[in-house]
C-alpha cells in the first residue's frame, strides 16, 4: 500500500504545481512566416552643407603726401662749376664764354639731379598702388537626401495576411513569435 500512497502524493504535487504555472508558456513557440512584399520607408532629409570659395580683392592705396624734404644746393653749385670749366676749353673767344655758360647751366642741372635723386623733394610719390588680397566667400547649400527608415513588411502565416514595420528588411522568410491563449 505504501506504493499507492507514494504515486498518490506525487499526482497530488504535480496537480498543484501545474496550477502555479500559467498554461500560456506552454503554446509559446518561434515559427517561420513567408514574406510576400518589403517596401522601404523612405524620407527626404535636408542634410545642408557649406560650400567655400576665395575670391581674389584689389584695392587702391595711396600713399599720404608728405612734407617737402629740404633740397641740397651742392650738386648744383659743383656741377655748375665743372660744366663751366669744361665749357670754356672748348672754342676761342666769345665762342669760349657761350661754351662756358651753355656748360655752367647743364653741370647745375645735372649736379642738382645726382644730389637729390630726382625726387623733386617729395618721398612719396602721387601715383597709386594696388594690392590685392585674398577673401574667403561661403554659403550655405540645401542638400537633400534619401533615407532609409524602416522597412513595411507584409507576410502570411496560415493563410492570414500581416503587416509590420521592421527596422531590416527580413528577407524571404520571417522569424515570428506565436502564442496562443484560450478563451475565456
Amino acid at each position: 500500500m505504501t506504493f499507492t500512497k507514494f504515486s498518490m502524493a506525487a499526482s497530488l504535487l504535480a496537480f498543484s504545481a501545474s496550477a502555479l504555472v500559467p498554461a500560456a508558456q506552454a503554446a509559446d513557440f518561434d515559427d517561420y512566416a513567408r514574406v510576400i512584399s518589403v517596401t522601404p520607408q523612405v524620407e527626404q532629409v535636408n542634410v545642408p552643407r557649406q560650400e567655400c570659395r576665395t575670391e581674389y580683392e584689389t584695392s587702391q592705396r595711396n600713399y599720404p603726401r608728405q612734407q617737402q624734404a629740404e633740397r641740397s644746393n651742392g650738386g648744383a653749385i659743383i656741377g655748375g662749376l665743372a660744366g663751366g670749366l669744361l665749357g670754356s676749353q672748348v672754342g676761342g673767344g666769345n665762342g669760349r664764354i657761350a661754351a662756358a655758360a651753355v656748360g655752367a647751366v647743364t653741370g647745375a642741372i645735372v649736379g642738382d639731379r645726382v644730389e637729390n635723386n630726382g625726387n623733386n623733394g617729395n618721398h612719396y610719390n602721387d601715383q597709386p598702388s594696388y594690392e590685392s588680397r585674398p577673401v574667403r566667400q561661403c554659403r550655405n547649400i540645401d542638400s537633400w537626401e534619401s533615407r532609409t527608415n524602416g522597412y513595411a513588411v507584409t507576410y502570411e502565416y496560415h493563410n492570414r495576411t500581416y503587416t509590420s514595420v521592421m527596422p531590416y528588411n527580413p528577407g524571404s522568410r520571417l522569424r515570428i513569435h506565436v502564442s496562443l491563449t484560450p478563451r475565456p
